[in-house]
């Protein structure tokens, strides 16, 4: 990964805290100026994550040293655009619709933003993305399943991506266990310039810890490791994840109704007049192309229903976005939608 990190991140000398220069176990710890009086957070936090990368190995068959956790996925992004992407020459890739934090980095980093539209069934064009690609191309942004548009990216069109590409190939799967198909965590190995994101906030339900998880080889993690900040992941983060973590049986239980509920609104939501189209979804929304989406939006809001407005987005001209709440909740929504007068 070299010839893509920037210069200055390829010579960078990172910060090296006491905790990294330790090894071993002690009961004594004068080393980093901390205050010695136990209160369970007086000392700063494994800058590893050494616990939660290991219950992360166990659940999703990637080795520790192929894992980099961040604050949410966010900041993997943030540190993607700091490694690679130099500012004012280098520019990503997005392919919109898609999540609108690819774009924030980028303008926070200084970097351009090249884009190039999903096809009709929201797939991405291959042909175009290439072509519209070269030595400054250094990222490419693939979410699937996709935000908004909630479909998955075909496998084979990713893989093709990743082997003609010659940046980085980002995959985000922040929805990736409400889908049938199967992670792309398999091309780690195999090859060298993906990133795969994904994330403790949606299936998980610990969006409130803001923790993400990078997957890729361990060249790009050893500049994750480099450029983040020494305790990026506080103390209350890593119990709260490890905790989490310990329901796995729970979690899937409530992933499995929200399918259910996902399948329930997709039957229900054609039958009202105003609703032209709900699109498949992999994801825990559905995104739905509808007559007078500001009015529906202000009169579900009036309700005291919030969804998300998408109508002004490209390709989703018309639609509103619909998450998947508890199942009173989604018979709220139904109710509130037989109300609507045009």
């Amino acid at each position: 990964m070299d010839h893509l990190a920037r210069k200055n991140i390829q010579s960078l000398q990172p910060y090296s805290s006491a905790r990294h220069e330790f090894e071993g176990t002690a009961e004594i710890f004068l080393d980093a100026n901390e205050n010695p009086f136990d209160n369970g957070m007086n000392r700063y936090p494994d800058p590893s994550q050494t616990a939660v990368k290991k219950r992360i190995e166990e659940l999703k068959g990637v080795p520790p040293n192929h894992i980099f956790l961040g604050n949410g996925s966010d900041e993997a992004i943030d540190l993607l655009m700091r490694i690679f992407c130099e500012p004012g020459e280098d520019h990503i890739i997005t392919l919109p619709p898609t999540y609108g934090m690819y774009q924030v980095s980028a303008d926070i980093c200084g970097v351009e933003v090249k884009k190039i539209n999903l096809t009709s069934d929201f797939q991405p064009d291959v042909s175009a993305i290439l072509a519209a690609a070269n030595i400054h191309s250094k990222i490419l942004f693939i979410c699937s399943p996709n935000n908004p548009t909630g479909n998955s990216i075909d496998r084979e069109i990713v893989e093709k991506l990743i082997q003609e590409f010659s940046g980085i190939v980002v995959i985000d799967e922040a929805y990736i266990d409400f889908a049938a198909g199967e992670s792309a965590t398999s091309f780690i190995g195999q090859y060298p310039n993906v990133v795969i994101l994904q994330t403790f906030s949606k299936a998980w339900g610990m969006a409130g810890i803001r923790l993400g998880m990078a997957f890729a080889s361990e060249e790009i993690i050893s500049l994750f490791n480099k450029v983040k900040p020494p305790y990026n992941i506080n103390v209350l983060t890593q119990e709260k994840a490890l905790e989490g973590m310990a329901t796995e049986e729970e979690v899937y239980e409530k992933v499995n109704t929200i399918l259910a509920e996902r399948t329930k609104l997709e039957a229900l939501l054609p039958s009202f007049s105003f609703v032209q189209k709900v699109y498949p979804s992999d994801a825990n929304f559905l995104l739905v192309k509808v007559d007078h989406p500001n009015k529906l939006y202000k009169h579900l809001v009036a309700k005291g229903i919030v969804i998300r407005n998408r109508s002004t987005v490209v390709l989703c001209d018309g639609c509103l976005r619909f998450t998947i709440g508890q199942p009173k909740e989604n018979n709220s929504l139904l109710e509130a939608l037989t109300t609507f007068v045009i």
